[in-house]
């Protein structure tokens, strides 16, 4: 035997044996005991191999030596010993791995249970046995099935008054049934004889020890629903015993685990907590009540104050439990435990432990999604706050499955009951929104890296997001739809706490508005990112059940909003999600929002149209119903509907309706440039459709008839057209509906295929243009006057107007009758339209075509309407300026010909037919006299000026057609002579084109000898009589004709070019009426002196400066009237002599003519004496263009203005 104190050597071969002497060795110290097991455990744990080996070479000697530190474990009573002996005895089996070892040291456990007469001594043992069964499980089997008799000693150990006995005794008996084999076969031993005791143990455990091991056998026997069930049915005996006066019965656990709940160690409370969630998962339904009743959750929520996470992490499991449980809710447990909920949330969330916010979160979103509506879960404002902001940074957390967990709280917390304690914090519930909205549009926005990821991580990630947006959407849902609870009550509409001066942003209608723009620019981009990736039903449902609230939650916004989702394809969305999943029952909730959805979208369309009429109610209803019970029904492709629309067989009613369906939304998508169906299959489908109706003798509604016409209009190519017996069903179609209007959508295509085909033109053509120009809104003025070099751009509906114009030029007459008949906004509008295509298509030669249309237009209106023309039509004023703008589109000095003649007698007979003209003329003639007087009388862009300018030639013009065509007059007009006498004998300072204007009317009625049939010169007041030599110049008088000579020449001296043109023009006519009535007078006049003086101030310095026109003509005047004092025969033949050797070709047509009229009128007077200057003066002027010689010289340019001005004065006409 060694020396007491040797450590023993591994590498010895014998040394085993040397310790048989150790129990009898009883002068060994314990202190050397124990050393030597610490040296022999260090020896097992750093040379494990080589101990096991050299213990392993003799079997008899291995269990020898097990037996006597089991010995030794038995003997002792030094605990730290005793524990060194279970370790070394654990680890020297566990090396060992030698079954008959393990079973050695069983037997010798139970023989030394057996021996034992009390159970004083058998905590060593029994914790030999746990650690053995926890480091070898199978071993838990084992013991049940071979030591059967074992579980009586421990039932002794049980009932044995030690609780160290009985803490022992628990652990071996946890360490047993955390074997399911084991615990299936002690089953009967628990019902029969153990549970009891162990409850009753349970309940009266005080060391800390024992309530460990209690706690810890109690989770393992609450793993097993059997067990649960005969503890739970102990606890209601027990329970029901206690209701019952009497002696105490049964032990209830949830009393004992609330005794542990309400003890002041934290651990003891995790454990009870622990315990209790073991026994809810298996039927919180069934074992919840027990523990409600026994006020569990009060405790429970009281704990959540707590800064231990474990402690608080186990409260909330057991919470999310018992809230499967409606008593949890109906005794208010939640009602009084939600300021504990929110506040634990809000401190855990300031810990970076995310187990616990998941863990919060879903407790929160049990309690808010479970709460009964009757119950009000937040009972003040302040506390919906809070709960509100917790949410608010839970959601924007950067873990995602937190945010998640707290998506779905904030959904659940989107809730009318929630949110009713007055004032409704809206503000508040943005913000959430907001964060909301934000941390799922962040996450969406995230790249992912496919080649990193892989093709099935990728799809997981996807996945993800999925379901990430799908809770987002799932929580602006529930907004959604408390916005439109809150639409119901008044009290909700607005924060009754807010100053009325203050600016109200916490109300519904603000709300409701971010919701819409929430959605218009998150919600809809989030959801299309996420299509490009994965579609999912249930996702789809969701969004487009939010689509459709929103329609409800901003009424006035409804229509706008359709606008946009239809120009986004949203019915082709719709469409796509209703064929891919709605095919035949599956996805029934899926159909029906898309029904729904697209049913609110088209109603809006159709009510606030693009370009068309909106429906009436009447029509809005039969639209309504056609919808409700069509769009359900339809699930098919885009091609598959095309499909169903061409067919030609028999169709029944129900085929046809959902034909109607189809044919409106693909209107719908068409009008808002979403054009997903093949145009040409599209087309051929449409012929089939009408034919099919026209066959069965159907009439479709006029809204479908509609879209039908819009569709083949816009489908049909440039190059294709439809057949003849499609042409004739679209004609009776139309023939068979009121006005057009109840079908006319507005667009370019659909004009061209009315004016393509004659058909349809010659029965439609005015109408349809009449709705083109009534719905057009392009803005045409700054088109109009623009010359022709450096034209803007015209917009494509006027563009494709003018290349139907081009093609088929006819349609210029129905645009002028357009111009004729229609109302003036739209006259106005056409007017300026065929103004600009004149000007910009002058090679098209449309002249002669549009001049005899206003030729019969002009007649019409005289036989139709006699004396009162100006009640047929006020467009004529528009009619006559578009005519002035053709006469003028030929060269500007040609001839009137016989056309043009014409159009001149009928315009001028239709505005002299007109009274009211004719009385506004006089009225406006008479403003001259009072305008005199004006501070603006002098100033030619004066309104007034131009305005009396016009009148002043508009009478002269319409007094000289008169008298040329003795038209008949059905009003007189008066003009005061001696008023305008005066104006022209003494001129004061005034617009010189006035005086032009009045001198143009003068000379008039000077060469009409004052016998006028239209204009009537009176005399204004009091005069005396005339003088005898007077009444044959009546109505002037010998001074009035010398007073206006005087003013003549006053204004000629003034040398404006067109001033001059008008005295001499008047001056000849003046000369002529003085001469015809008074030679002498006459040949006086012309003969003054001062004549002569005039003529030599008008001629300057210039060479030549006799060859003007005005001069030419003055000098013509006096060599008619042989005043030779004024001008000489010398001096004449020095003009002609002059004019013989200039270039007469730089000369303009009227000089010109003035010096034929002056050769002509020298050569008449026998005045020619240089007969070589004579020939050299006529073969030049022979050899110029006759168009300047012509001896009836009328301008158009005398003609349109005068039609234009007609139209001015026409247009100022008071309307009927």
């Amino acid at each position: 035997m060694t020396r007491a104190g040797c450590c023993p050597c591994p590498h010895g071969s014998a040394w085993p044996a040397r310790w048989s002497c150790w129990p009898g060795a009883r002068r060994v110290s314990l202190v050397r005991k124990k050393y030597v097991l610490s040296c022999f455990r260090d020896a097992l744990v750093r040379h494990a191999s080589l101990v096991t080996q050299l213990v392993a070479q003799d079997q008899r000697v291995c269990i020898h030596f097990i037996n006597i530190l089991f010995g030794l474990l038995c003997n002792v009573e030094d605990g730290n010993v005793t524990d060194l002996c279970i370790e070394v005895l654990i680890q020297l089996v566990t090396q060992l791995k030698q079954e008959q070892t393990v079973h050695c040291l069983l037997d010798e456990c139970h023989r030394e249970l057996c021996s034992m007469p009390s159970m004083q001594g058998s905590p060593a043992t029994l914790t030999l046995l746990g650690k053995l069964v926890d480091t070898i499980p199978a071993l838990a089997d084992k013991l049940v099935m071979e030591h059967g008799g074992l579980m009586e000693h421990l039932l002794r150990g049980l009932v044995y008054p030690n609780e160290g006995v009985q803490a022992s005794v628990c652990y071996l008996y946890g360490k047993l049934y955390s074997s399911p084999m084991a615990a299936e076969m002690l089953s009967g031993h628990f019902r029969e004889k153990l549970c009891p005791l162990f409850l009753s143990t349970l309940e009266g455990a005080q060391t800390k020890e024992l309530q460990i091991n209690c706690l810890g056998l109690l989770r393992q026997l609450l793993k097993y629903d059997l067990f649960v069930s005969m503890i739970m049915n102990k606890s209601a005996l027990a329970e029901t015993a206690q209701s019952v006066e009497g002696p105490p019965g049964e032990t209830s656990l949830p009393l004992v685990l609330k005794k542990f709940l309400l003890s002041r160690d934290e651990i003891l409370q995790v454990a009870s907590a622990h315990c209790i969630t073991a026994v809810l998962v298996h039927s919180p339904v069934k074992h919840a009540p027990a523990f409600i009743h026994a006020d569990i959750p009060e405790f429970l929520f009281e704990h959540l104050s707590s800064s231990n996470e474990v402690l608080i992490w186990s409260i909330y499991n057991c919470l999310i439990l018992l809230a499967e449980e409606p008593l949890f809710f109906s005794k208010c447990h939640t009602v009084y435990g939600i300021e504990a909920v929110v506040r634990s949330l809000q401190g855990s969330l300031k810990l970076t432990n995310t187990e616990l916010h998941k863990q919060g979160l879903l407790l929160f979103a049990e309690i808010l999604t479970r709460q009964p509506e009757e119950i009000r879960l937040f009972t003040s404002s302040a506390m919906c706050g809070d709960a509100g902001r917790a949410l608010q940074e839970a959601v924007s957390s950067p873990v995602l499955e937190v945010a998640a967990e707290a998506v779905k709280a904030a959904s659940a917390f989107l809730r009318k009951d929630h949110q009713s304690a007055p004032p409704v914090q809206y503000r508040a519930l943005r913000a959430l929104l907001e964060a909301m909205l934000s941390r799922c549009s962040e996450f969406s926005q995230t790249p992912l890296n496919r080649r990193s990821l892989g093709n099935r991580d990728s799809e997981k990630a996807i996945l993800r997001r999925g379901k990430f947006l799908l809770s987002t959407l799932e929580g602006f849902r529930n907004a959604c739809r408390l916005a439109v609870e809150f639409q119901g009550e008044p009290i909700a509409q607005e924060n009754p706490f807010t100053a009325p001066s203050a600016e109200k942003e916490d109300t519904l209608e603000d709300f409701s508005e971010f919701l819409l723009s929430a959605c218009d620019s998150l919600c809809i981009p989030m959801v299309m990112r996420h299509l490009e990736q994965a579609t999912h039903p249930a996702l789809m449902e969701v969004f487009l059940s939010i689509l459709h609230s929103l329609f409800i939650i901003v009424p006035h916004m409804k229509k706008k909003f359709s606008k946009k989702l239809a120009a986004s394809s949203f019915i082709r969305l719709t469409l796509e999600l209703k064929a891919r999943f709605c095919n035949g029952s599956s996805h029934s909730a899926l159909n029906q929002v898309c029904s729904s959805f697209l049913y609110c979208m088209c109603l809006n369309l159709l009510s606030a149209p693009e370009k068309t009429r909106s429906l009436s109610q009447e029509e809005l209803s039969a639209v309504s119903e056609l919808l409700q019970h069509g769009l359900p029904q339809i699930s098919s492709r885009s091609p598959e509907s095309v499909a169903f629309l061409s067919d030609r067989q028999y169709v029944e009613g129900t085929a046809r309706q959902r034909q109607y369906c189809i044919l409106l939304l693909f209107y719908l998508a068409y009008i808002h440039e979403d054009r997903f169906v093949s145009e040409a299959e599209l087309f051929v489908a449409l012929q089939g459709f009408l034919l099919s109706l026209q066959d069965q003798g159907e009439h479709p509604p006029p809204v479908v008839f509609r879209a039908s016409i819009y569709l083949i209009a816009i489908c049909q190519d440039k190059d294709s057209a439809l057949d003849e017996a499609v042409v004739s069903a679209i004609r009776k179609f139309l023939e068979g509906i009121s006005d057009l209007h109840l079908v006319y959508t507005h667009h370019p295509l659909l004009l061209r295929f009315f004016l393509l085909y004659p058909e349809l033109m010659s029965r439609f053509g005015h109408r349809i243009l009449e709705l083109w120009f009534f719905w057009e809104e392009s803005s045409y003025e700054e088109l109009d006057d623009v010359p022709s070099a450096g034209l803007p751009t015209l917009p494509a509906s006027l563009a494709a107007l003018f290349q139907m114009l081009r093609s088929s030029p006819s349609i210029l007459l129905i645009l002028l009758d357009l111009v004729y008949s229609s109302p003036v906004d739209t006259a106005r509008k056409v007017l300026m339209i065929l103004r600009t295509f004149l000007r910009r298509n002058e090679d098209v030669q449309v002249d002669g075509l549009i001049r005899g249309h206003f030729l019969l237009i002009l007649q019409h209106l005289l036989v139709e309407h006699g004396a009162s023309p100006s009640g047929a039509s006020g467009n004529l004023p528009l009619l006559l300026s578009l005519l002035s703008l053709v006469q003028l589109r030929n060269k500007s000095e040609q001839e009137l010909d016989s056309m043009a003649m014409k159009l001149l007698h009928q315009a001028a007979a239709v505005l002299l037919s007109t009274t009211a003209l004719i009385e506004l003329l006089e009225k406006m003639l008479a403003l001259t006299w009072t305008e005199m007087g004006s501070p603006t009388w002098a100033e030619a862009s004066s309104p007034r000026t131009a305005l009396l300018c016009s009148a002043w030639l508009l009478t002269a013009s319409f007094s000289a057609q008169q008298h040329s065509g003795s038209l008949q007059v059905h009003q007189t007009l008066s003009v005061e002579l001696d008023q305008l006498l005066k104006a022209l004998s003494f001129p004061k300072k005034k617009p010189a084109l006035l005086s032009v204007a009045i001198l143009r009317f003068l000379r008039t009625a000077l060469q009409q000898n004052f016998s006028s049939a239209l204009v009537a010169l009176a005399p204004s007041g009091s005069q005396p009589l005339p003088a005898p030599e007077d009444n044959i110049l009546a109505p002037l008088g010998t001074s009035q004709v010398l007073a206006l000579v005087i003013g003549l020449q006053n204004l000629l001296v003034q040398k404006d070019p067109l001033l001059s043109q008008g005295c001499v023009g008047c001056l000849e006519a003046l000369l002529d009426y003085v001469y015809a009535r008074s030679p002498d007078l006459a040949l006086h006049v012309a003969s003054q002196p001062w004549n002569r003086f005039l003529l030599f101030t008008l001629l300057d310095a210039g060479e030549n400066s006799f060859l003007r026109s005005e001069i030419l003509r003055l000098m013509t005047l006096f060599v008619r009237y042989n005043s030779s004092s004024v001008l000489s025969h010398e001096e004449v033949g020095h003009v002609l002599q002059v004019a013989a050797l200039a270039d007469l070709s730089t000369l303009s047509n009227t000089t010109r003519r003035a010096l034929r009229d002056f050769f002509l009128q020298v050569q008449s007077m026998g005045l020619l004496i240089n007969h070589s200057t004579t020939q050299t003066l006529q073969a030049s002027l022979e050899g110029l263009s006759l168009s300047a010689f012509s001896d009836h010289p009328l301008p158009q340019d005398m003609l349109y203005p005068f039609l234009h001005l007609g139209a001015l004065a026409w247009a100022r006409l008071p309307k009927l």
